[in-house]
């Protein structure tokens, strides 16, 4: 069964993050349209479920104690938003898992975290490489280290 949905969101989550990454620490408003491309408003003037399903994603990410903001820019995006102190550790910290030059995930490990590869590294490397698989496994894994973190 394919879960493209699930893919997006790993995407849409994972482009977010690095934008706010990279303008950390200081609040930044970010549109739909810089993670997914233009959108075309339908007859009645809705976004698409496409464009519906990113914001969304910022959303929950601050549901999730990831980011924070401001308020909404209509139905266009976000406000004032910045990585939470959680968000940006986790992106800073390395990750036992390296998904940058192999087809399947590997292990790094344990004596090698000190020289681990960061979160976000992975996160910028794999964006441009369009493998959404793989975007899929860091985020999922990414997600359930911040999730270990929380209890």
């Amino acid at each position: 069964m394919l879960d493209i949905h699930i893919d997006d969101f790993c995407k849409d989550s994972a482009v977010t993050l690095k934008l706010l990454y990279d303008a950390f620490p200081c609040n930044s408003d970010l549109l739909v349209e810089q993670i997914i491309g233009p959108d075309e408003l339908d007859d009645f003037g809705l976004h698409s479920r496409r464009h519906q399903a990113c914001l969304a994603a910022m959303l929950w990410l601050a549901d999730e104690g990831l980011i924070r903001f401001g308020g909404l820019i209509q139905q266009e995006g976000i406000d004032q938003a910045i990585l939470t102190n959680a968000a940006f550790s986790l992106l800073s910290s390395t990750s036992r898992l390296d998904l940058r030059e192999t087809e399947t995930a590997a292990i790094v490990p344990p004596a090698s975290q000190d020289h681990g590869i960061h979160f976000v590294s992975q996160i910028d490397h794999l964006i441009p490489t369009r493998s959404s698989q793989k975007l899929r496994t860091l985020m999922l894994h990414f997600f359930s280290k911040h999730a270990e973190s929380q209890t």
